[in-house]
């Protein structure tokens, strides 16, 4: 959280405006219950500061106690993959348990690599979200939706 937080309020500051919060990530389960990542940047845009981060729901830590991090800028493009398990072409820092933890808040994220940083995508969720949704289901823009509402979203909000 820290990471992108911290890269998009440096954009802020360098802009004087703020950067657009699009509903471009969402987390599903698969068949098995495992916990899968869905992004959705907008076209081919430069992205940068993807990542999952988490960490205890009542720290004040900017510590990632549980996630990864992938450095530099790349091109976007739609992807799915299991949550702990970026495509292994990213590059991803591993960081703290590579699992879900019952009282962590999580984030994932990915910001539009501009002067201003122009977009975030992300989603905050806990394990509970995931554990709630049912088969086709998504947790995205703090809500339960299909996974067709989510694509549907995602594209309009580009």
């Amino acid at each position: 959280m820290a990471v992108v937080v911290g890269v998009v309020a440096g954009g802020l500051l360098l802009s004087g405006c703020g950067a657009l919060d699009l509903p471009l990530a969402a987390v599903r389960v698969d068949a098995s219950g495992a916990p899968q990542a869905v992004l959705r940047p907008c076209g081919d845009d430069l992205i940068q500061g993807l990542s999952l981060t988490g960490a205890p729901a009542d720290t004040d830590s900017d510590r990632n106690f549980s996630g990864w991090r992938v450095p530099g800028k790349r091109h976007g493009a739609d992807a799915e993959f299991p949550l702990f398990t970026p495509p292994s072409a990213w590059r991803a820092r591993a960081a703290g348990q590579q699992r879900l933890v019952a009282n962590y808040t999580y984030e994932l994220a990915f910001g539009k690599a501009e002067f201003n940083y122009e977009y975030t995508g992300h989603v905050t969720f806990r394990a509970a979200d995931l554990a709630a949704l049912k088969p086709g289901q998504v947790w995205a823009d703090g809500k339960v939706m299909s996974l067709g509402e989510f694509e549907k979203l995602a594209e309009d909000s580009c």
